[in-house]
């Protein structure tokens, strides 16, 4: 998945800036199933952000799980920041605060979505699992085989 986890201060942003936050990150991960990308804002009260040892509210920190895909070199890894940073600036410089983004890419091993591994990368399966938009076991993907053959 991307996993964003998104901390903010406490009412800087509305019910419609986070949805439309979420929904333009989503947007970067077109090529995935959708349901793949979760977009968490945590929100903290005045006196728990501190840059430099000092109290502000005008700071956002952005952390970025990427599992089901990861970059291969430097070019796409800096490429993808761009694309990234293009999507932030409504919300963020354009805003006048500063921000923070780290993405950390994880091993795809290590995650599984209602018991199962992912599928890999350009699959059938992975493409059942975006067109469903949801996680589909191999028994159910099969029984859609049957059906569909019918």
């Amino acid at each position: 998945m991307p996993l964003h986890r998104i901390f903010v201060p406490k009412g800087f942003y509305s019910s419609t800036d986070k949805a439309a936050w979420a929904e333009a990150i989503t947007e970067v991960y077109a090529f995935l199933p959708p349901f793949y990308v979760i977009v968490l804002f945590i929100e903290l009260d005045a006196g728990n952000i501190f840059v430099g040892g000092k109290a502000t509210k005008r700071m956002v920190r952005i952390s970025v799980e990427h599992v089901a895909r990861n970059f291969t070199d430097d070019s796409s890894k800096r490429g993808f920041m761009d694309r990234y940073e293009k999507v932030l600036e409504p919300f963020t410089k354009a805003r006048g605060i500063d921000w923070e983004v780290q993405i950390v890419d994880c091993d795809r091993l290590l995650l599984n979505l209602n018991g199962m591994a992912l599928p890999e990368e350009n699959t059938e399966e992975e493409r059942i699992w975006k067109s469903e938009n949801r996680a589909v076991s191999r028994e159910e993907m099969e029984a859609m085989k049957v059906h569909a053959a019918v």
